[in-house]
């Protein structure tokens, strides 16, 4: 099962990194779906940094940045996957 927990604000193609603003908790480690129109994966949360310092877990009201394996859009929802 997966919770809606932010969206995509914006995203550095170049870098892969996406700008995520999130509604509830987000730590390392985790795992994340980004599901959009034409976005639809998902991956471990392996790093995550606000303002350019590395961070293990951000919470409801922040925008952290985080290394994509995929194009995102700006749009897109986040959910983070609940381990059965």
């Amino acid at each position: 099962m997966d919770i809606r927990i932010g969206k995509v604000t914006h995203y550095f193609d170049a870098i892969s990194v996406a700008v995520l603003e999130l509604q509830q908790e987000l730590k390392v480690g985790e795992t994340i779906h980004i599901l959009g129109r034409q976005t639809d994966f998902s991956q471990q949360v392996t790093s995550m940094e606000i303002e350019h310092q590395k961070i293990q877990t951000g919470g409801p009201g922040a925008e952290v940045a985080l290394k994509v394996i995929a194009p995102v859009r700006e749009g897109d929802i986040l959910y983070k996957v609940l381990q059965d």
